[in-house]
Protein backbone atom coordinates (compact mmCIF):
# COMPACT_ATOMS: atom_id res chain seq x y z
CA UNK A 1 0.00 0.00 0.00
CA UNK A 2 2.82 2.56 0.94
CA UNK A 3 4.54 1.99 -2.56
CA UNK A 4 1.74 2.59 -4.41
CA UNK A 5 1.49 6.13 -2.84
CA UNK A 6 4.68 6.58 -2.74
CA UNK A 7 4.85 5.94 -6.99
CA UNK A 8 1.47 8.11 -7.56
CA UNK A 9 3.52 10.72 -5.43
CA UNK A 10 7.01 10.74 -7.68
CA UNK A 11 4.43 10.67 -10.97
CA UNK A 12 2.45 13.97 -9.72
CA UNK A 13 5.61 15.54 -8.33
CA UNK A 14 7.04 14.92 -11.85
CA UNK A 15 4.13 16.33 -13.68
CA UNK A 16 4.82 19.09 -15.86
CA UNK A 17 1.77 20.84 -15.62
CA UNK A 18 2.48 21.31 -11.61
CA UNK A 19 6.21 22.98 -12.59
CA UNK A 20 5.15 25.19 -15.03
CA UNK A 21 2.67 26.50 -12.65
CA UNK A 22 5.37 27.11 -10.36
CA UNK A 23 7.72 28.63 -12.91
CA UNK A 24 5.00 31.23 -13.69
CA UNK A 25 4.56 31.81 -10.41
CA UNK A 26 8.35 32.69 -10.07
CA UNK A 27 7.83 34.97 -13.10
CA UNK A 28 4.72 36.66 -11.96
CA UNK A 29 7.08 37.01 -8.13
CA UNK A 30 10.18 38.46 -10.06
CA UNK A 31 8.29 40.38 -12.84
CA UNK A 32 6.39 41.98 -9.78
CA UNK A 33 9.85 42.59 -8.00
CA UNK A 34 11.29 44.30 -10.94
CA UNK A 35 8.10 46.43 -11.82
CA UNK A 36 7.88 47.66 -8.05
CA UNK A 37 12.05 48.60 -7.47
CA UNK A 38 12.50 49.86 -11.25
CA UNK A 39 8.75 51.34 -12.27
CA UNK A 40 6.50 51.72 -9.15
CA UNK A 41 9.46 53.22 -7.59
CA UNK A 42 9.43 55.86 -9.82
CA UNK A 43 5.84 57.04 -10.41
CA UNK A 44 3.34 57.93 -7.88
CA UNK A 45 0.09 57.01 -8.39
CA UNK A 46 -3.71 58.11 -7.95
CA UNK A 47 -7.04 57.44 -8.52
CA UNK A 48 -8.41 60.48 -6.34
CA UNK A 49 -8.19 63.21 -9.34
CA UNK A 50 -10.48 65.23 -10.87
CA UNK A 51 -11.25 67.69 -13.62
CA UNK A 52 -11.32 71.57 -12.74
CA UNK A 53 -11.58 74.59 -14.35
CA UNK A 54 -12.64 78.56 -14.27
CA UNK A 55 -16.19 78.49 -13.12
CA UNK A 56 -17.22 82.29 -13.76
CA UNK A 57 -20.42 83.21 -12.47
CA UNK A 58 -22.77 85.87 -14.59
CA UNK A 59 -23.72 88.30 -11.93
CA UNK A 60 -26.04 91.60 -12.92
CA UNK A 61 -23.87 95.07 -12.11
CA UNK A 62 -27.46 96.93 -11.59
CA UNK A 63 -30.97 95.78 -10.92
CA UNK A 64 -34.15 95.21 -13.28
CA UNK A 65 -35.99 92.91 -14.50
CA UNK A 66 -34.89 90.65 -17.57
CA UNK A 67 -36.05 91.32 -20.87
CA UNK A 68 -34.46 88.90 -23.07
CA UNK A 69 -32.09 85.52 -22.49
CA UNK A 70 -29.18 84.84 -25.01
CA UNK A 71 -27.51 81.84 -23.99
CA UNK A 72 -29.07 78.83 -22.21
CA UNK A 73 -27.00 75.46 -20.97
CA UNK A 74 -24.34 73.89 -22.62
CA UNK A 75 -24.49 76.98 -25.50
CA UNK A 76 -20.96 77.87 -26.33
CA UNK A 77 -20.74 81.93 -25.95
CA UNK A 78 -17.76 84.61 -26.84
CA UNK A 79 -16.42 87.18 -25.26
CA UNK A 80 -19.05 90.00 -25.20
CA UNK A 81 -21.58 88.14 -26.45
CA UNK A 82 -24.75 89.59 -24.55
CA UNK A 83 -26.23 87.28 -22.19
CA UNK A 84 -29.00 88.66 -20.32
CA UNK A 85 -30.80 91.96 -21.35
CA UNK A 86 -32.69 94.00 -18.40
CA UNK A 87 -35.27 96.68 -18.54
CA UNK A 88 -33.35 99.76 -19.29
CA UNK A 89 -36.18 102.73 -18.36
CA UNK A 90 -35.15 103.67 -15.05
CA UNK A 91 -30.95 104.09 -15.77
CA UNK A 92 -32.32 105.89 -18.90
CA UNK A 93 -34.53 108.54 -16.91
CA UNK A 94 -31.04 108.77 -14.81
CA UNK A 95 -28.55 109.12 -17.44
CA UNK A 96 -30.54 111.59 -19.33
CA UNK A 97 -31.23 113.30 -15.64
CA UNK A 98 -27.45 113.32 -15.50
CA UNK A 99 -26.35 114.32 -18.53
CA UNK A 100 -29.03 117.47 -18.66
CA UNK A 101 -27.06 117.94 -14.88
CA UNK A 102 -23.61 118.54 -16.44
CA UNK A 103 -24.66 120.58 -19.21
CA UNK A 104 -26.15 122.71 -16.92
CA UNK A 105 -23.34 122.72 -14.40
CA UNK A 106 -20.93 123.59 -17.25
CA UNK A 107 -22.95 126.92 -18.16
CA UNK A 108 -23.48 127.71 -14.70
CA UNK A 109 -19.74 127.66 -14.27
CA UNK A 110 -19.24 129.73 -17.39
CA UNK A 111 -20.87 132.45 -15.68
CA UNK A 112 -18.34 131.86 -12.64
CA UNK A 113 -15.45 133.25 -15.83
CA UNK A 114 -17.63 135.58 -17.24
CA UNK A 115 -18.30 137.27 -13.72
CA UNK A 116 -14.49 137.68 -13.30
CA UNK A 117 -14.72 140.32 -15.96
CA UNK A 118 -17.36 142.10 -15.34
CA UNK A 119 -16.33 142.56 -11.43
CA UNK A 120 -12.91 143.33 -13.08
CA UNK A 121 -14.74 146.28 -14.61
CA UNK A 122 -16.75 147.49 -10.89
CA UNK A 123 -13.33 147.26 -9.68
CA UNK A 124 -11.90 149.57 -12.21
CA UNK A 125 -14.78 151.90 -11.76
CA UNK A 126 -14.45 152.05 -8.27
CA UNK A 127 -10.58 153.10 -8.63
CA UNK A 128 -11.29 156.07 -10.88
CA UNK A 129 -14.16 157.15 -8.51
CA UNK A 130 -11.30 157.27 -5.53
CA UNK A 131 -9.23 158.84 -7.80
CA UNK A 132 -12.17 161.35 -8.93
CA UNK A 133 -12.33 161.83 -5.44
CA UNK A 134 -9.31 162.43 -3.94
CA UNK A 135 -8.64 165.16 -6.47
CA UNK A 136 -11.32 166.93 -5.18
CA UNK A 137 -10.24 166.38 -1.16
CA UNK A 138 -7.46 167.59 -2.71
CA UNK A 139 -8.54 170.95 -4.25
CA UNK A 140 -10.75 171.35 -1.02
CA UNK A 141 -8.12 171.14 0.97
CA UNK A 142 -6.03 173.81 -0.90
CA UNK A 143 -9.09 176.05 -0.64
CA UNK A 144 -9.10 175.66 2.97
CA UNK A 145 -5.28 176.34 3.38
CA UNK A 146 -5.97 179.39 1.12
CA UNK A 147 -8.64 181.32 2.92
CA UNK A 148 -7.52 180.26 6.72
CA UNK A 149 -5.05 183.18 6.70
CA UNK A 150 -7.42 185.61 5.14
CA UNK A 151 -9.99 185.27 7.54
CA UNK A 152 -8.02 187.09 10.58
CA UNK A 153 -7.85 190.33 7.99
CA UNK A 154 -11.21 190.24 7.23
CA UNK A 155 -10.48 189.70 3.47
CA UNK A 156 -12.62 186.11 3.47
CA UNK A 157 -15.54 186.24 5.40
CA UNK A 158 -16.33 182.92 8.25
CA UNK A 159 -18.99 182.22 6.37
CA UNK A 160 -17.17 181.66 3.13
CA UNK A 161 -14.61 179.63 5.51
CA UNK A 162 -17.11 177.31 6.95
CA UNK A 163 -18.57 176.84 3.34
CA UNK A 164 -14.81 175.35 2.08
CA UNK A 165 -14.27 173.32 5.89
CA UNK A 166 -18.11 171.63 4.54
CA UNK A 167 -16.81 171.11 0.97
CA UNK A 168 -13.98 169.79 2.83
CA UNK A 169 -15.31 167.23 4.92
CA UNK A 170 -17.80 166.55 2.30
CA UNK A 171 -15.21 165.68 -0.01
CA UNK A 172 -13.60 163.09 2.77
CA UNK A 173 -16.70 161.13 3.23
CA UNK A 174 -17.24 160.87 -0.29
CA UNK A 175 -13.64 159.85 -0.26
CA UNK A 176 -14.13 157.18 2.76
CA UNK A 177 -17.13 155.66 0.71
CA UNK A 178 -15.46 155.76 -2.79
CA UNK A 179 -12.78 153.65 -0.91
CA UNK A 180 -15.02 151.64 0.55
CA UNK A 181 -16.89 150.65 -2.59
CA UNK A 182 -13.83 149.64 -3.34
CA UNK A 183 -12.91 147.42 -1.19
CA UNK A 184 -16.14 145.71 -1.38
CA UNK A 185 -15.53 144.80 -5.42
CA UNK A 186 -12.13 144.33 -4.97
CA UNK A 187 -13.42 141.20 -1.84
CA UNK A 188 -16.22 140.14 -4.47
CA UNK A 189 -13.36 139.60 -7.16
CA UNK A 190 -11.21 137.99 -5.14
CA UNK A 191 -13.93 135.83 -3.90
CA UNK A 192 -15.65 135.24 -7.63
CA UNK A 193 -11.52 134.15 -8.80
CA UNK A 194 -11.39 132.23 -6.02
CA UNK A 195 -14.06 129.61 -7.42
CA UNK A 196 -12.59 129.35 -10.70
CA UNK A 197 -8.72 130.12 -10.37
CA UNK A 198 -6.17 127.37 -11.40
CA UNK A 199 -8.91 125.53 -13.58
CA UNK A 200 -10.71 125.79 -16.33
CA UNK A 201 -14.71 124.96 -17.58
CA UNK A 202 -14.34 121.45 -18.08
CA UNK A 203 -12.02 120.94 -15.34
CA UNK A 204 -13.90 122.99 -12.69
CA UNK A 205 -14.82 120.83 -9.71
CA UNK A 206 -18.29 120.92 -10.08
CA UNK A 207 -17.99 120.10 -13.64
CA UNK A 208 -16.01 116.87 -12.55
CA UNK A 209 -18.40 116.18 -10.35
CA UNK A 210 -21.23 116.45 -12.76
CA UNK A 211 -19.56 114.23 -15.28
CA UNK A 212 -18.74 111.95 -12.40
CA UNK A 213 -22.69 111.22 -12.37
CA UNK A 214 -23.14 111.20 -16.13
CA UNK A 215 -20.09 108.73 -16.02
CA UNK A 216 -22.20 106.44 -13.32
CA UNK A 217 -25.66 106.52 -14.96
CA UNK A 218 -24.01 105.99 -18.73
CA UNK A 219 -22.33 102.81 -16.99
CA UNK A 220 -25.43 102.07 -15.17
CA UNK A 221 -27.21 102.18 -18.52
CA UNK A 222 -24.82 99.67 -20.61
CA UNK A 223 -24.69 97.73 -17.87
CA UNK A 224 -28.53 96.61 -18.08
CA UNK A 225 -26.89 93.81 -21.31
CA UNK A 226 -25.31 91.59 -19.38
CA UNK A 227 -21.88 90.61 -21.42
CA UNK A 228 -20.17 87.26 -21.33
CA UNK A 229 -16.72 87.98 -19.67
CA UNK A 230 -14.56 85.29 -21.84
CA UNK A 231 -15.93 82.94 -23.64
CA UNK A 232 -17.28 79.35 -22.34
CA UNK A 233 -19.91 76.96 -21.93
CA UNK A 234 -23.12 77.86 -20.13
CA UNK A 235 -24.18 76.05 -16.84
CA UNK A 236 -26.35 76.26 -13.91
CA UNK A 237 -28.34 78.89 -15.87
CA UNK A 238 -31.23 80.27 -13.01
CA UNK A 239 -32.81 83.82 -14.72
CA UNK A 240 -36.39 83.69 -16.13
CA UNK A 241 -38.12 86.08 -18.74
CA UNK A 242 -39.71 88.96 -16.52
CA UNK A 243 -37.94 88.00 -13.36
CA UNK A 244 -36.62 90.65 -10.89
CA UNK A 245 -33.20 90.35 -10.40
CA UNK A 246 -30.77 92.64 -7.85
CA UNK A 247 -27.48 92.94 -8.62
CA UNK A 248 -24.78 90.78 -7.28
CA UNK A 249 -27.59 87.58 -7.98
CA UNK A 250 -26.06 84.81 -9.76
CA UNK A 251 -27.52 84.16 -13.09
CA UNK A 252 -26.05 81.73 -14.58
CA UNK A 253 -22.09 80.06 -14.48
CA UNK A 254 -19.31 79.91 -17.60
CA UNK A 255 -16.86 77.02 -17.83
CA UNK A 256 -13.60 77.67 -19.50
CA UNK A 257 -13.62 74.37 -20.50
CA UNK A 258 -10.29 75.09 -22.95
CA UNK A 259 -7.95 75.95 -19.67
CA UNK A 260 -9.09 72.84 -17.51
CA UNK A 261 -6.67 71.56 -15.03
CA UNK A 262 -6.70 68.01 -13.07
CA UNK A 263 -6.34 68.06 -8.93
CA UNK A 264 -4.95 65.27 -8.40
CA UNK A 265 -5.36 64.18 -4.54
CA UNK A 266 -2.04 62.23 -3.36
CA UNK A 267 -1.61 60.56 -0.09
CA UNK A 268 0.54 62.39 2.59
CA UNK A 269 2.87 59.32 2.41
CA UNK A 270 3.42 60.02 -1.48
CA UNK A 271 4.30 63.65 -1.31
CA UNK A 272 7.88 63.19 -0.22
CA UNK A 273 9.06 63.19 -4.06
CA UNK A 274 6.66 65.08 -5.82
CA UNK A 275 8.06 68.50 -7.39
CA UNK A 276 7.08 71.11 -9.56
CA UNK A 277 7.46 70.70 -13.10
CA UNK A 278 7.83 66.45 -13.06
CA UNK A 279 5.82 65.48 -16.13
CA UNK A 280 2.41 63.33 -15.61
CA UNK A 281 0.47 61.42 -17.79
CA UNK A 282 -3.33 61.32 -17.38
CA UNK A 283 -6.39 59.18 -18.45
CA UNK A 284 -9.87 59.98 -17.97
CA UNK A 285 -12.51 57.30 -17.28
CA UNK A 286 -14.51 58.77 -20.16
CA UNK A 287 -12.82 57.96 -22.65
CA UNK A 288 -10.73 54.66 -21.15
CA UNK A 289 -7.49 53.88 -21.52
CA UNK A 290 -6.81 54.57 -24.86
CA UNK A 291 -6.69 58.21 -24.43
CA UNK A 292 -3.58 59.59 -22.80
CA UNK A 293 -3.16 62.69 -21.71
CA UNK A 294 0.21 64.68 -20.23
CA UNK A 295 0.69 67.39 -18.51
CA UNK A 296 2.92 68.49 -15.75
CA UNK A 297 2.85 69.08 -11.93
CA UNK A 298 2.20 73.14 -11.88
CA UNK A 299 1.72 72.90 -7.95
CA UNK A 300 0.84 71.88 -4.75
CA UNK A 301 -1.88 72.83 -2.14
CA UNK A 302 -1.19 74.87 0.91
CA UNK A 303 -2.70 72.16 3.04
CA UNK A 304 -4.86 69.01 3.18
CA UNK A 305 -8.77 68.60 1.63
CA UNK A 306 -9.75 68.18 5.27
CA UNK A 307 -8.03 71.63 6.36
CA UNK A 308 -9.87 73.42 3.84
CA UNK A 309 -13.24 71.69 3.96
CA UNK A 310 -16.49 73.68 5.31
CA UNK A 311 -16.74 71.77 8.59
CA UNK A 312 -12.54 70.68 8.99
CA UNK A 313 -11.67 67.99 11.75
CA UNK A 314 -11.36 69.17 15.29
CA UNK A 315 -8.12 66.84 16.10
CA UNK A 316 -7.69 68.25 19.62
CA UNK A 317 -10.84 67.39 21.00
CA UNK A 318 -10.04 64.19 22.41
CA UNK A 319 -12.12 61.79 20.12
CA UNK A 320 -9.22 61.42 17.96
CA UNK A 321 -8.71 58.61 15.03
CA UNK A 322 -5.87 59.76 13.08
CA UNK A 323 -6.66 59.50 8.91
CA UNK A 324 -4.13 59.21 6.05
CA UNK A 325 -4.93 62.93 4.53
CA UNK A 326 -4.62 64.03 1.04
CA UNK A 327 -3.17 67.10 -0.61
CA UNK A 328 -4.40 68.42 -3.82
CA UNK A 329 -1.12 68.39 -6.14
CA UNK A 330 -2.48 70.43 -9.63
CA UNK A 331 -1.69 69.31 -12.75
CA UNK A 332 -1.57 71.48 -15.84
CA UNK A 333 -2.58 70.16 -19.01
CA UNK A 334 -1.95 70.68 -23.02
CA UNK A 335 -3.92 73.24 -24.26
CA UNK A 336 -4.07 70.86 -27.65
CA UNK A 337 -5.06 67.03 -26.14
CA UNK A 338 -7.90 68.98 -24.46
CA UNK A 339 -9.25 70.29 -27.96
CA UNK A 340 -9.18 66.99 -29.44
CA UNK A 341 -10.43 65.33 -26.77
CA UNK A 342 -12.55 67.72 -24.20
CA UNK A 343 -13.04 67.15 -20.70
CA UNK A 344 -15.52 68.23 -18.38
CA UNK A 345 -15.50 70.01 -14.72
CA UNK A 346 -15.51 66.77 -11.91
CA UNK A 347 -14.79 64.16 -14.39
CA UNK A 348 -12.32 60.99 -12.81
CA UNK A 349 -8.79 60.62 -13.38
CA UNK A 350 -6.28 58.64 -13.56
CA UNK A 351 -2.49 60.19 -12.79
CA UNK A 352 1.00 58.91 -12.93
CA UNK A 353 3.63 61.43 -11.81
CA UNK A 354 6.99 60.60 -12.66
CA UNK A 355 8.95 61.50 -9.58
CA UNK A 356 12.36 60.61 -11.32
CA UNK A 357 13.52 63.88 -11.42
CA UNK A 358 13.85 65.60 -8.51
CA UNK A 359 15.37 69.15 -9.23
CA UNK A 360 12.14 70.86 -8.97
CA UNK A 361 11.03 72.78 -5.59
CA UNK A 362 8.43 71.31 -3.88
CA UNK A 363 6.38 75.37 -3.59
CA UNK A 364 6.92 78.38 -5.95
CA UNK A 365 9.95 80.40 -5.16
CA UNK A 366 8.51 83.67 -6.92
CA UNK A 367 5.45 85.59 -6.77
CA UNK A 368 3.23 85.42 -10.48
CA UNK A 369 3.51 88.41 -12.30
CA UNK A 370 1.27 87.99 -14.81
CA UNK A 371 -2.41 87.80 -13.79
CA UNK A 372 -4.09 84.44 -13.17
CA UNK A 373 -7.06 85.84 -16.17
CA UNK A 374 -8.19 88.67 -17.41
CA UNK A 375 -10.80 90.08 -18.81
CA UNK A 376 -11.17 93.53 -22.21
CA UNK A 377 -14.63 93.20 -22.54
CA UNK A 378 -15.62 96.58 -20.23
CA UNK A 379 -12.58 98.80 -21.15
CA UNK A 380 -14.75 100.29 -23.78
CA UNK A 381 -17.30 100.80 -21.39
CA UNK A 382 -14.90 103.76 -19.77
CA UNK A 383 -13.50 105.28 -23.15
CA UNK A 384 -17.17 105.45 -23.75
CA UNK A 385 -18.29 107.33 -20.96
CA UNK A 386 -15.32 109.76 -21.25
CA UNK A 387 -16.14 110.70 -24.89
CA UNK A 388 -19.68 111.01 -23.82
CA UNK A 389 -18.70 113.47 -21.53
CA UNK A 390 -16.01 115.33 -23.51
CA UNK A 391 -19.22 115.85 -26.22
CA UNK A 392 -21.26 117.13 -23.49
CA UNK A 393 -18.59 119.55 -22.49
CA UNK A 394 -17.56 120.46 -25.43
CA UNK A 395 -22.02 121.31 -26.89
CA UNK A 396 -21.89 123.77 -23.83
CA UNK A 397 -18.54 125.63 -23.51
CA UNK A 398 -18.65 128.81 -25.92
CA UNK A 399 -15.65 129.91 -27.79
CA UNK A 400 -14.59 132.24 -25.36
CA UNK A 401 -14.28 129.77 -22.94
CA UNK A 402 -12.28 127.18 -24.99
CA UNK A 403 -9.59 130.55 -25.58
CA UNK A 404 -9.93 131.48 -22.21
CA UNK A 405 -9.14 127.59 -21.06
CA UNK A 406 -6.40 127.16 -24.03
CA UNK A 407 -4.60 130.54 -22.76
CA UNK A 408 -5.23 129.02 -19.21
CA UNK A 409 -3.27 125.79 -20.49
CA UNK A 410 -0.68 128.02 -22.27
CA UNK A 411 0.21 129.94 -19.28
CA UNK A 412 0.50 127.29 -16.59
CA UNK A 413 2.40 125.38 -19.16
CA UNK A 414 4.98 128.58 -18.94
Amino acid sequence: MNTKQEVVTTEKSSNPAVRAVGIIALLAAAGYGIYHFVYAGQVEYTDNAYVQANVVQVTPAVGGTVLSIGADDTDLVNAGQVLVKLDPADAQVAFDQAQAQLAQTVREVRTLYANNGTLQAQVDLRKADVVKVQTEVARAQDDVKRRAPLVATGAVGQEEYNHSLSQLNAAKSALAAAQSALTAAQEQLASNESLTEGTTVAHHPNVERAAARLREAYLALKRVDLVAPLSGYVAKRNVQLGQRVAAGMPLMSLVTLDQAWVDANFKESQLKRVRIGQPATLTADVYGQKVVYHGTVAGLSAGTGAAFSLLPAQNATGNWIKIVQRVPVRIALKPEELKAHPLRVGLSMEVDVDVQDQSGPMLAGAARQEPVAQTRVYDALQKDADALIKRTIAANVGRGESRHAAAHADTAGA
